[in-house]
């Protein structure tokens, strides 16, 4: 008898345990709807920020205030935000809205701590918000909710004409590191008369067999890349051969001390195109989905998917490179980032247009199959176009070929 009341009692105390009530611990995702919720009801202040460890604020997309570039989030707002939650010790979390309204609605839904763009007095006290933090010349300011006090008061500490100036300097600078890449440029050809593009000819031979591509294309990436330089690396902290930004090389399986290794390198990349070509597999013509991956490779497959929408959105094909590089350069402007169909806002589209066309004028150079009709003809990024202007006249379009210095075909036309 006496093991069967044991057992009964053991069975009587974990029944116990399990109706009392918990009243610490929980998942995380309850502690995320406590949190919402805290915000929500005004309970969300800057000592429970600093318990999180994170800063979350909301803004647009665009150049002035937030967008990611190769995995670097970049923007003057962002860098104010970043600035102050340095300065508490702070990760920022950037949320991206689609106009003003949807901003308004999340600080007061409670999902954001801070509404990251100037907004003027009369819309943010409509909204009841309080003014805090950056203020732009017009009077135009962040905003919190009224309650976060500690918050408001923080803002207002932090913030002088010389955080401004101090921020807009470092911005300048990084804007215009954003194409630097050290390196020491190799030649576009190591013997022409040989076929001998470089050094690494036999590893873009076995990445062809990989993607599926012309080894001599995967060379003109490369070179487009790092000027087939090993060791060269952006300012961006892209690296190697192929230029693989960190947490590509890590997804990868590529370990940061095998970066610099060409072999490792361009294997990575390979399984990276291969990726690519994956998610691109609804280009039906192989040498489009070509176009479409380098650009991915270059400006991120979702600022790609994006220029796809805005193609279908205003009639054109999506399927086909030369229409898609329009909205590809349009997505700089504001009309076409913040249109409702783009999902990942502001790119510098000049910069992934100019990639995909120069890669693939080298690759001719190099004797590769030509893969483009008019890409080569397009206006040059420096002079970016609205998709609804009909192209003008220029020595781009006037059928005079027009070669880079570093082109095989110019040196034989400069001896």
């Amino acid at each position: 008898m006496m093991p069967h009341r044991l057992l009964f009692l053991l069975l009587l105390l974990l029944l116990v345990s399990a109706c009392r009530p918990k009243t610490q611990g929980g998942t995380a995702m309850s502690a995320a709807f406590e949190k919402s919720e805290r915000r929500a009801e005004g309970q969300y202040d800057l000592d429970e920020i600093r318990r999180g460890g994170e800063l979350i604020i909301a803004t647009l997309s665009g150049p002035d205030t937030y967008y990611d570039y190769h995995g670097m989030p970049m923007g003057h707002q962002y860098a104010l935000a970043e600035d102050f939650a340095e300065g508490e010790g702070l990760k920022v979390r950037v949320e991206i809205a689609p106009d003003t309204a949807a901003l308004l609605r999340m600080m007061v839904d409670g999902e954001i701590d801070v509404l990251a763009l100037p907004l003027p007095a009369e819309e943010l006290k409509r909204a009841h918000l309080e003014m805090a933090g950056v203020r732009d010349s017009t009077g135009a300011s962040w905003g919190v909710k009224p309650s976060a006090q500690g918050l408001a008061a923080a803002l207002r500490d932090w913030y002088d004409v010389e955080v401004e100036d101090r921020v807009e300097k470092t911005e300048v600078q990084r804007v215009r590191m954003v194409h630097h890449v050290s390196r020491r440029a190799r030649a576009v050809y190591l013997s022409q008369e040989r076929g001998i593009i470089s050094v690494y000819d036999d590893l873009f031979k076995q990445a062809a067999v990989t993607t599926g591509w012309d080894w001599k294309l995967i060379a003109a990436q490369a070179y487009q890349e790092s000027a087939f330089d090993p060791n060269a690396r952006s300012w961006a902290g892209a690296q190697g051969l192929m230029q693989l930004m960190p947490r590509t090389a890590a997804e990868l399986g590529l370990a940061p001390n095998e970066v610099n290794n060409p072999r490792r390198n361009v294997e990575a990349a390979a399984r990276y195109i291969q990726k690519l070509t994956g998610q691109f597999s609804d280009i039906r013509a192989a040498g489009e989905r070509i176009k479409f991956v380098l650009a991915a490779y270059n400006g991120g497959a979702g600022h790609i998917r994006d220029a796809m929408a805005l193609t279908r959105k205003y009639g054109q094909n999506p399927q086909r490179w030369d229409d898609v590089s329009r909205y590809v350069l349009a997505l700089q402007q504001p009309a076409y980032y913040r249109d409702p169909v783009v999902r990942n806002g502001y790119m510098i589209g000049a910069e992934t247009e100019d990639y995909v066309r120069s890669i693939l004028r080298r690759y001719e150079g190099y004797g590769g199959q030509a893969l483009y009709s008019r890409v080569s003809q397009q206006q040059p990024s420096s002079s970016v176009q609205t998709p609804h202007n009909a192209p003008k006249k220029n020595k781009y379009s006037s059928g005079v070929p027009i070669y880079a210095p570093d082109d095989p075909t110019f040196n034989q036309m400069h001896p």
